[in-house]
């Protein structure tokens, strides 16, 4: 472990004081699994908002959670730190039969399933659009695996998804990334996402509200950025495509996957599409000006090629700044 991932023995006595009493610690437990709405660990402890706020308030002030806001809503979930390693240690170390933890986990099984349902209901009631523009183009599973040979089968640290909708993409990588975190604008749909994460049992892939024109992640801080069928919702595309480029670490690859050019007016007018597709030269002027390399460009044509269907684009470009650019290089990482 280097040097900035260790604690202070003060900073590990200070975290053990703020997990050292029983409610806190069964948050603990139960964050160490998902992240959670003061909500929701009030429906599980079955303790008031108040006391519940408050010992969220203890665990953040001691580093070992971490608030999101979202909308009216505040999700917590563990630390990245080392503080937040410290409290998973302790978590790992706590019996699975202790009946209180228990009780903990049925009720927690119990909101995660009322999530799903509703999460499900919210896809049936879009599915028949959804469905309607699905068939003018290929399929997905084709282009999930064009995406997969693009990035190749080697291992990255982290991964970011833009416009992550039902966080497929945080599925599609899950073998290949470290951590993960997927921003999306609609709150609909990161309950969908977060379902879905769920029943996969992905622990290291987070969702987040957010703005693609202001995203509000570490400069620098991803080896994999994908803007997966985004850009043609967008009044700016450029400008999502600069705050994108902005999150890549040096040698870091952006993969963007939309429509080429069509004139599917039916799209704008019922399916709220601003850009009728996107040309090569277009996107390759685009991503020079960000000082990102152009790599690779595939096409992926419907059999079926009449003018009601749609070619859809893979871009992969990459950050053309050298890892030895970057002034905190990590030799245990490997850049994508």
């Amino acid at each position: 472990m280097t040097e900035e991932k260790t604690l202070s023995v003060d900073d590990t006595l200070a975290a053990l004081r703020a997990v050292g009493e029983a409610t806190r610690l069964r948050l603990i437990a139960l964050l160490a699994e998902s992240e959670l709405t003061v909500k929701d660990a009030t429906a599980i402890l079955g303790q008031s908002q108040p006391r519940i706020s408050r010992h969220l308030k203890l665990l953040a002030e001691a580093d070992l959670i971490q608030r999101f806001p979202e909308g009216s809503w505040v999700y917590y979930r563990l630390a990245d730190g080392p503080e937040g390693e410290l409290a998973k240690g302790l978590v790992a170390q706590i019996s699975r039969d202790d009946p209180v933890l228990a009780a903990d986990q049925e009720r927690f099984q119990a909101i995660r399933k009322a999530k799903a349902e509703e999460a499900a209901a919210f896809f049936a009631a879009r599915a028949l659009t959804w469905d309607r523009e699905r068939s003018l183009h290929v399929s997905e599973e084709d282009v999930e695996a064009a995406m997969r040979a693009a990035l190749g089968n080697n291992p990255f640290q982290s991964f970011l998804d833009l416009g992550t909708g039902t966080g497929r993409l945080l599925e599609v990588f899950a073998e290949q990334y470290v951590t993960a975190l997927g921003i999306d604008a609609s709150h609909d749909m990161l309950a969908v996402a977060r379902a879905n994460l769920a029943k996969a049992g992905l622990t290291n892939a987070q969702v987040r509200h957010g703005d693609v024109y202001a995203l509000n992640v570490p400069p620098r801080s991803f080896d994999v950025v994908s803007i997966h069928q985004v850009l043609h919702f967008l009044d700016d595309p450029a400008r999502a495509l600069a705050e994108a480029a902005r999150a890549l670490r040096p040698g870091g690859r952006l993969m963007i996957i939309d429509f080429a050019p069509h004139e599917l007016e039916f799209l704008r007018d019922k399916h709220a599409h601003r850009r009728l597709g996107f040309a090569h030269d277009q996107m390759e002027r685009w991503l020079e000006a960000l000082d990102l390399d152009l790599e690779q460009v595939t096409d992926l044509v419907p059999g079926d090629e009449t003018n009601s269907n749609l070619t859809v684009t893979l871009w992969l470009a990459r950050d053309r700044r050298v890892v030895t650019d970057w002034p905190t290089r990590d030799t245990s990482r490997e850049v994508a």
